[in-house]
């Protein structure tokens, strides 16, 4: 599978990107064992999680994606070929979004014992945290660098602006600098990342991978109006996009669906795959049968007409 190069770093990753943010909730470890058996065995190689992964479940606490994919890198001893991507910052009991240097060199001392790795190749600032200069958060990275514990710096939910500081500071006191932005972006959601946000990243050769990539599961189609949202657990974010930009842009999601022969949610991510800026789209399954969607996805070539007629729907 032909790789992507993450902005100026030297990881290459497939256009796809799985999400590890179902791994201790809808997906217990036996069902991520078989879905990230299956998604390497397709080719894929980049696997995305975070610390507070998935504080949000009752009886949870925290930790429990990055335990289990910690688990099944052991137990398949396929390391080297897993590019692991994970986030700090979120509140894990604290009681805050937390980017201060104490905090990220304690955080990341229990992420690499939950993944069972030395070193984490892409860590992110999950949240920025104004109560906390860059300085400081890029000083915490210089030094887990320098100590062999991550292999590049990121950030995710930054605005342009924030980002622009950011790199800023990283140039004025020489410190490493955000090489990968993880901002919210579909069909639906594109305010956030089109325009200055998006022009920026290209500008200074950032890497892009998306998260929320089908809405909250909403541009697989299957969320049609308020008695669908009783369908999984996260039915109830769904009906924010139940409104006519929302089924317009399902209806353009149909039409095109149709003439490939795909589902919708393979016509979204690949519509992202194909958006200029944008290195790969993250996105998550619970059953065989969406994971094999999932990598029917990173294949199907769109044409013109075809993101044309997206473009439109979701203007």
């Amino acid at each position: 599978m032909q790789k992507r190069r993450l902005g100026r770093t030297d990881l290459s990753i497939a256009p796809l990107v799985l999400g590890g943010n179902v791994f201790g909730w809808t997906a217990d470890e036996k069902t991520s064992f078989d879905l990230l058996d299956r998604f390497v065995a397709a080719g894929f190689n980049a696997v995305d999680t975070a610390d507070a992964y998935s504080r949000w479940v009752p009886g949870n606490k925290g930790g429990e994606s990055e335990t289990i994919i910690g688990n099944w890198m052991k137990s398949r001893g396929n390391r080297d070929h897993v590019t692991v991507i994970t986030k700090v910052g979120s509140d894990m009991g604290q009681g805050k979004r937390d980017l201060s240097a104490a905090y990220i060199e304690k955080a990341v001392e229990a992420s690499l014992k939950r993944l069972q790795v030395d070193v984490i190749d892409l860590y992110l600032s999950h949240w920025p945290d104004p109560a906390t200069p860059y300085e400081e958060t890029l000083g915490a990275y210089q030094r887990l660098l320098e100590k062999g514990k991550i292999r590049y710096p990121g950030c995710s939910n930054l605005d342009a602006g924030q980002l622009r500081a950011a790199l800023d500071v990283a140039s004025l006191r020489s410190l490493p600098r955000y090489e990968v932005l993880q901002p919210e972006y579909n069909l639906y959601d594109r305010s956030s990342l089109d325009g200055p946000l998006l022009d920026l990243c290209k500008a200074e050769d950032i890497g892009v991978i998306t998260y929320f990539s089908l809405a909250k599961g909403f541009l697989s189609g299957k969320y049609r109006s308020k008695a669908d949202l009783g369908q999984s657990a996260r039915g109830e974010d769904v009906a924010e996009y139940l409104n006519d930009r929302g089924m317009r842009i399902l209806s353009a999601l149909d039409a095109v669906a149709e003439r490939h022969s795909a589902k919708q949610a393979e016509v979204a991510l690949a519509w992202i795959i194909a958006r200029p800026g944008v290195t790969a789209p993250i996105a998550s399954a619970t059953t065989p049968a969406q994971m094999d969607s999932l990598i029917r996805a990173a294949s199907l070539k769109l044409s013109a007409d075809d993101i044309a007629a997206l473009d439109r729907a979701s203007a």
